[in-house]
């Protein structure tokens, strides 16, 4: 639903998240872009699924983050690259590391980028 400028707020099974634009780019900066939004998104995904991977095997779970850093491309306008760091937990042992990146690379996020999903743009029933 539309805020008032470059504000949205997006409601997702109950939840509101707002986006918005950088002042540098005319919004107020209230929340994320849609962009960093989606990437966020896939940060999130990697994040669950290693988690759960190593609740899964008794390991480690505190001091698990995940970072992610994008760069645009042009022509269209796009996200062109993304990188996905883990910090895994201390005590996690040098034999479960491959697998548990294998299992946090196939986050449901990750596969819908890897499998192009199809995608409709409509009007709602008012247009």
């Amino acid at each position: 639903m539309h805020q008032g400028g470059d504000r949205f707020d997006i409601n997702v099974r109950g939840h509101v998240i707002r986006t918005d634009q950088p002042t540098s780019d005319g919004g107020e900066d209230t929340g994320p872009t849609p962009t960093e939004l989606f990437i966020a998104s896939l940060a999130g995904c990697v994040a669950f699924y290693a988690r759960r991977y190593l609740d899964r095997h008794g390991l480690p779970t505190e001091g698990l983050a995940v970072e992610a850093d994008f760069q645009m491309g042009s022509r269209p306008a796009r996200v062109a690259r993304i990188e996905v760091r883990l910090t895994i937990p201390a005590g996690v042992p040098a034999e479960r590391r491959e697998p548990l990146l294998a299992v946090a690379s196939h986050c449901t996020v990750h596969n819908s980028l890897m499998v192009t999903p199809e995608i409709s743009v409509a009007f709602a029933g008012n247009g």
